[in-house]
């Protein structure tokens, strides 16, 4: 619409062309008539004068059509001027209708909405700032009134000017919380005001506060959850140390059947008590959510065979099998957790040992279905889990009818590998059929580097027979061997063989000891020509070597067998008649090889437990060292200054830690001030602890401590660091 004051200053053609024209017109007509009357004598011209009252007709015509054209363009004026009036009228009730309905909104709203200027008097309130305010409209309207703040919030300022805070009210009704959002108000016809909009949020902060206290009082209750554990823990450890030490310290001597049988149920007592204590404390650091996962290259294969060793003893014990079936297509090195899946694949195959009776478990290790996974199967032949067990077992403190009626474990072992299985971004399950036994299986992603792996053994055109009466270790054996190219008959007995050994020429035998003397005595008549006659052993029946090397066996594996074992033997050249028997590659002593380091070592022990001192002094006595004993960590203190000052410093300390007058932690400080001080050599020292969390170790370390051994205390694990401390110390010189 065009405003009004232009168009009025603005005429059209219609109206402009009069006003020129006209005033044109009167005076040349005008000027005639006078012409008309004038002559030279005088006289009266009645031609003329018509002439000029013509004219003066036509002037007075014209002037009367310009007055009509002029009336018709106000008309039109006027009409339009109208036309501009309703419009503008409509205009004025619809801006006015909006100023209602935005009135309306304003007091209905909820929100507390007050309008200052920039004195901070109120230029506006709705009904909900009223009722805040506890006053009328009249009352705050031109005021400088302000609420009363009990309690004011941070301050946050928005990109556009608007600034953000929360305030605590005093009202009629008590305190409440508002939140505000001040809102700066620019006209061009106005000073500037500020709109500050307010809603309760009270429920909100106390919401808030109440699921803060909360958090404080669970994070209270998981600290003071953590430092029990830590002290059972603690406690509990250190009579295990001497249970289970003496156990082995007894087992060592002279003892009648009936005494070792009852030593040895002592002594699997203890370690089953240690069990349940690891698992508790596993547990609670997961329900913490304190379990840090640490991602490094590592070595599949033997990853996965060292840790089937591990179980093998216990499941040879039962007379069981168990062997693993590693993929050849899987990457030598992969990226991972590996203390994390070790753990859950003893946590499974030992579960599996534990509940089978008969047969054998097994673990296969496959590529998954998706890039970079890998499957982890762990299979047995025991009783089978029932379905609606199936859906529980994965539970804290749940157990399968097995577990219950057994009476074992803690019904955390399934749950706190569940809980690291999906940490690690994996996926657990179980698959079974109550009396076929179990499956249960993880998936893991593990990315594998492109280091080139190492080439499989070529066994093409070779013929290997298998007798074996176990239907888990010798098939996985099998799928190896025909992964190499091999040609391979597995029969579960001598009269399958038999019958076999005729049908081709075979280059190699693999018996089984479990076959029975007699039985492998008889099988190996038929089997003269055979270059290759291997025995499978159990690390229990390496007694009977020698007899075995006689009867015609050229050598001999340990079960489980290794893969890399398998292939070295097979490619190995067969042996001579009457040659040693050739020993299975990856055998190893159970004590740790330290020769070459000093033997008698002069080591001084802090303990303030007797029993614990006596089977600490008995182990280091039977590794060839001179123990010399201190009751605390002051008296440790008094015989390391005493010795240095003598001229004949200790060798090693180890340090309990916790101890009164002076704990570890304390006197090895003082050791390494001490050394500083006078520039000594650094002396190793290990510390003796029954706490097994991480931020122990932590602390042992940080106050200068070489390494940790955890209670209880065995005689292989103090001879293994005692030979890495002076492997480090030879190397250091």
């Amino acid at each position: 619409m065009q405003n009004p004051s232009i168009a009025g200053a603005q005429p059209s053609a219609r109206a402009k062309w009069p006003r020129i024209v006209l005033p044109v017109i009167v005076a040349t007509v005008a000027l005639g008539g006078v012409a008309s009357q004038v002559r030279a004598d005088g006289a009266y011209n009645p031609h003329l004068f018509a002439i000029g009252t013509a004219g003066l007709l036509a002037v007075a015509c014209a002037a009367l059509g310009i007055l009509a054209f002029r009336i018709r363009a106000l008309h039109d004026r006027l009409q339009e001027l109208e036309a501009r009036n309703t419009a503008l009228a409509r205009d004025k009730d619809a801006l006015t209708d909006a100023a209602e309905r935005a009135n309306r909104f304003l007091e209905s709203h909820g929100d507390c909405i007050v309008r200052r200027d920039r004195g901070g008097a109120i230029t506006y309130v709705n009904e909900a700032y009223c009722l805040l305010a506890g006053t009328t409209r009249e009352k705050l309207i031109g005021s400088t009134r302000a609420l009363d703040v009990l309690e004011q919030g941070d301050f946050a300022v928005l990109s556009d000017g608007t600034r953000i805070h929360d305030q605590k009210i005093a009202t009629m009704s008590g305190p409440r919380w508002i939140a505000w959002r001040d809102v700066p108000l620019h006209s061009a016809h106005a000073p500037t005001e500020i709109q500050s909009a307010g809603r309760d949020v009270t429920d909100r902060v106390n919401a808030e506060q109440a699921l803060a206290e909360a958090r404080d009082r669970a994070q209270d209750a998981s600290r003071a959850k953590s430092r029990f554990l830590a002290t059972v823990s603690h406690e509990i450890r250190t009579p295990l140390n001497g249970i289970l030490g003496m156990s082995d310290l007894l087992l060592e001597t002279r003892l009648t059947p009936e005494q070792a049988t009852y030593t040895r149920a002592v002594k699997t007592s203890g370690e089953t008590l240690l069990a349940l204590i690891g698992e508790i404390l596993d547990f609670s650091k997961i329900e913490a959510g304190r379990i840090d996962l640490d991602a490094r290259p590592f070595m599949l294969g033997p990853l996965i065979e060292e840790t089937i060793e591990l179980l093998a003893p216990r499941a040879q014990e039962k007379g069981l099998e168990i062997a693993t079936y590693i993929d050849p297509d899987l990457p030598a090195r992969v990226t991972g957790d590996a203390m994390r899946v070790r753990q859950v694949l003893l946590n499974l195959t030992g579960n599996a040992i534990k509940f089978t009776e008969t047969g054998g478990v097994s673990i296969a290790v496959e590529p998954g279905i998706w890039p970079d996974e890998i499957a982890f199967t762990v299979r047995d032949t025991g009783a089978g889990i029932a379905p609606e067990e199936q859906k529980r077992i994965f539970g804290e403190f749940e157990q399968g009818e097995a577990a219950a009626k057994a009476g074992s474990g803690s019904g955390l072992g399934l749950a706190i590998s569940r809980r690291l299985v999906e940490s690690m971004n994996g996926r657990i399950g179980v698959e079974s059929i109550p009396g076929n036994g179990a499956t249960f299986e993880f998936t893991l992603p593990l990315p594998g580097e492109s280091t080139p792996r190492a080439a499989a053994p070529d066994f093409s055109g070779r013929s290997i027979l298998i007798v074996s009466p176990g239907a888990v270790e010798a098939p996985i054996m099998a799928r190896h061997l025909v992964d190499w190219g091999a040609h391979v008959a597995v029969v579960p007995d001598i009269r399958a063989a038999a019958a076999i050994l005729p049908e081709r020429i075979w280059d190699t035998l693999i018996a089984d000891h479990a076959l029975g003397d007699a039985a492998l005595a008889e099988l190996l008549k038929p089997t003269g020509d055979i270059a290759r006659r291997i025995v499978l052993l159990t690390p229990s029946a390496r007694g009977d070597l020698q007899r075995l090397r006689d009867e015609g066996f050229a050598g001999y594996l340990i079960k489980p067998v290794r893969t890399v074992s398998l292939a070295a033997r097979l490619a190995a050249e067969p042996a001579r008649e009457g040659a040693p028997m050739l020993a299975d590659i990856e055998e190893t002593s159970i004590v740790p090889d330290i020769e070459g380091l000093d033997h008698g070592l002069s080591i001084l022990v802090a303990e303030d437990n007797e029993i614990n001192a006596l089977l600490t002094r008995a182990h280091l006595s039977k590794l060839g060292h001179r123990p010399c004993l201190a009751g605390d960590g002051a008296a440790a203190w008094d015989s390391y200054l005493a010795a240095h000052e003598s001229g004949a410093p200790y060798d090693l300390v180890l340090m309990d830690v916790r101890m009164p007058e002076l704990d570890g932690l304390e006197a090895v400080r003082r050791i390494r001030a001490h050394e500083a001080r006078i520039g000594a050599p650094r002396m190793p020292v290990i510390a003796l602890t029954a706490n097994a969390f991480p931020e122990d170790r932590e602390a042992c370390l940080s106050a200068g401590m070489d390494d940790v051994l955890v209670k209880p205390l065995s005689r292989e694990k103090l001879a293994d660091m005692i030979a890495t401390l002076g492997r480090r110390a030879q190397a250091a010189a």
